[in-house]
């Protein structure tokens, strides 16, 4: 074992390997910096040439590239809410709220000051766990994965803004999107309308960014401002870092989740995000700026989802498990380079697994100080006026969401759920507890049919399950002892309403997709509808129960919040369906003409007519924009939204 571990300390510091790592790391912060792709889409670029490779110096270039794709997608959560993967949904909360206060370099340096010690947390761990984290992982069965799920939905309690039961509707809304597809048990399809597309669910990255990164742009422009509504970045870099460590506790706690969480296969990355922040509000003593710019609901997520990958390595290494669908292509990448991963690998590659632990820290490292050295000039972009970086943002979306699986529903289906999302931030409905229950929906269906496939009922008897259980009672208890702020649910507040028309549809509409749930699976079989038809008939209980207890008990409340139509400059502004509208046109000019000459249309002429730019310099943007993204997916290997002019003529690149 000495030999092994002077042999992987000479290898470290070898500058072959040194230089592999940083290449790595460096190619890791681009990816995670672009929404929407993330490790998945970094490891799959590299596959093709690992092949063959030397272990010594392909693995560091992997490691390093996992390692910090979720240090740099804070760029794009905070700056302009839209999350880089789906491990920095939550950080957008406080982030993004921080940068519209004009502090969005203090977010920023307290972001990668938590993941850097968060990803040297989760290395330090990931050593320690070679020897004691078997007995441990092994005795970790369907039954604890079961509870830890519904631990998770109990925090979303924390989520929920002004209204607890509002919160908890979306949760169920939630889980009845997340069950869309085949059920786990009988592989029946629910609720696709005979789509093909539909079959496996809508993808996670689509759902992301249509719930965050739809709505955000949209209120933005709206307002016609910049994101920041100050005209600096406040305290900067090195404030963030001091909070940082002046709430170290809260990030050894927050990084200890993200390893348990990461080290169990079928969870990680966004889960761990959303307990880490529901765990920072339940923690603290004053809630009263969580969701407005708490610096502490930025330090707790973003400390969890670097430890994250020292914890999901855990499995992978160990026992050949992945912890993550980026974990499973990791492992994909070592069987081809001649490594087994599992108790062999412990054996006969012990000088491989600390190069692969001790890269993971000093990624993290690289990572983090690249990041915290960008910080202060990137988040400048705050300070610009929206309409000069709009049509960028919008465009780079669509590119994003189209990755997901490469199809035309990929787009229909962002446009569809973004409209869905714009009207729950209009109305107060919370975005974080639907998309938390949709991404929990498929674990929740799986694990309770496992667990009772298994155990039977007995799994409630497992030692395990009743310690989890006394945290969801705990969780439960803290979430009851939260008080919602009564200025903001009385017809004074900040959200008084100003038409309930469109508001009645919006809540029709979810009674119609509880029903309809239940009308499309009620004849399957037991094991495939009792998920969706319990979540529906819950989330019908919580619908009527808002209603009654909301319009006879307390009739000064606003059930439905809606914000006033008028902007930073106290003139009218133009309502969200012009900006959809905006949206609408360029995925017809898609449809009609492929991606690339649809936005050499749309940037210029949203430049020229929503910004006031004249029409040389928005062309030249537009030029510019094309040739980012076409260079950028022609290296990758990325494709581009076919259009009808496509189909019938062949066009040079990049226009094909």
């Amino acid at each position: 074992m000495q030999s092994d571990l002077l042999q992987a300390l000479y290898t470290l510091m070898s500058v072959q390997h040194l230089m592999f790592l940083v290449g790595g790391t460096l190619l890791g912060l681009v990816v995670g910096f672009l929404p929407g792709l993330g490790g998945i889409a970094a490891l799959s670029l590299l596959l093709p040439f690992v092949y063959g490779g030397d272990p010594t110096l392909v693995l560091p270039m992997m490691i390093g590239m996992l390692a910090v794709t979720n240090t740099s997608d804070t760029f794009p959560a905070v700056l302009v809410g839209i999350p880089g993967t789906s491990s920095a949904q939550a950080t957008i909360l406080d982030g993004h709220a921080l940068a519209r206060k004009g502090e969005a370099a203090r977010a920023l340096g307290a972001a990668f000051s938590a993941s850097l010690l968060g990803g040297i947390f989760g290395a330090l761990v990931l050593t320690f766990a070679i020897q004691f984290a078997r007995p441990l992982i092994l005795g970790v069965g369907f039954g604890e994965q079961l509870m830890l799920v519904i631990l998770a939905l109990t925090m979303v309690g924390m989520l929920t803004g002004t209204s607890a039961i509002k919160g908890l509707v979306m949760c169920g809304m939630g889980l009845l999107f997340g069950s869309m597809g085949a059920a786990p048990a009988t592989a029946e399809e629910r609720l696709t309308f005979d789509s093909l597309y539909l079959s496996d669910g809508v993808p996670l990255v689509i759902m992301g960014l249509a719930m965050f990164a739809i709505p955000e742009i949209i209120e933005v422009l709206r307002k016609r401002t910049s994101i920041s509504s100050m005209a600096e970045l406040g305290g900067g870099t090195m404030t963030g870092f001091r909070e940082t460590l002046r709430h170290g506790w809260l990030v050894v706690r927050c990084s200890s989740l993200g390893v348990l969480i990461g080290a169990l296969p079928g969870l990680g990355g966004s889960v761990t995000n959303w307990v880490a922040y529901g765990h920072a509000v339940q923690s603290a003593k004053d809630r009263s700026q969580f969701g407005k710019g708490d610096i502490r609901g930025v330090i707790g997520p973003e400390a969890s989802n670097n430890a994250d990958n020292g914890g999901a390595l855990i499995p992978t290494l160990m026992f050949g498990i992945p912890g993550s669908a980026s974990m499973a292509l990791f492992l994909g990448a070592l069987i081809l380079i001649g490594v087994e991963p599992g108790i062999g690998m412990m054996e006969r590659h012990l000088d491989l697994t600390y190069i692969i632990i001790w890269s993971l820290a000093i990624a993290n490292i690289v990572g983090a100080g690249v990041c915290l050295f960008l910080a202060k000039p990137i988040a400048r972009l705050t300070l610009v006026p929206f309409t000069l970086v709009a049509p960028y943002m919008i465009v780079i979306i669509f590119f994003a969401a189209f990755q997901a699986t490469r199809a035309w529903e990929d787009l229909i289906a962002l446009f569809v759920l973004g409209v869905f999302a714009v009207y729950m931030k209009r109305f107060g409905w919370s975005r974080p507890a639907f998309l938390i229950g949709f991404v929990l929906s498929m674990q929740l269906d799986a694990s309770v049919y496992q667990s009772i496939q298994v155990y039977g009922w007995g799994f409630l008897e497992r030692g395990g399950v009743q310690v989890i259980l006394g945290m969801i009672a705990i969780s439960v208890i803290l979430a009851a002892r939260m008080k919602p702020n009564r200025d903001a649910l009385t017809a004074e507040g900040p959200h008084a309403a100003t038409n309930k028309t469109p508001q009645a549809i919006f809540i029709t509409l979810l009674f119609v997709c509880c029903f309809y749930t239940i009308y499309d699976t009620w004849k399957m079989d037991f094991l495939a509808k009792v998920f969706p038809i319990s979540a529906a008939v819950v989330t019908l209980s919580l619908l009527l129960a808002a209603l009654v207890f909301f319009g006879r008990s307390q009739p000064n409340y606003v059930f439905f919040d809606s914000e006033r139509d008028w902007g930073a400059d106290g003139k009218p502004v133009h309502g969200e369906w012009h900006y959809l509208a905006w949206l609408l046109g360029l995925l017809g000019l898609m449809g009609l003409l492929g991606f690339i000459i649809a936005i050499l249309l749309f940037i210029p002429t949203f430049l020229r007519l929503k910004a006031g730019v004249r029409w040389r310099w928005a062309i030249g943007g537009a030029l510019g924009a094309v040739a980012v993204l076409a260079t950028f997916g022609h290296v990758l290997v990325l494709s581009y939204p076919r259009g009808l002019l496509q189909a019938v003529f062949t066009l040079p690149w990049p226009f094909n």
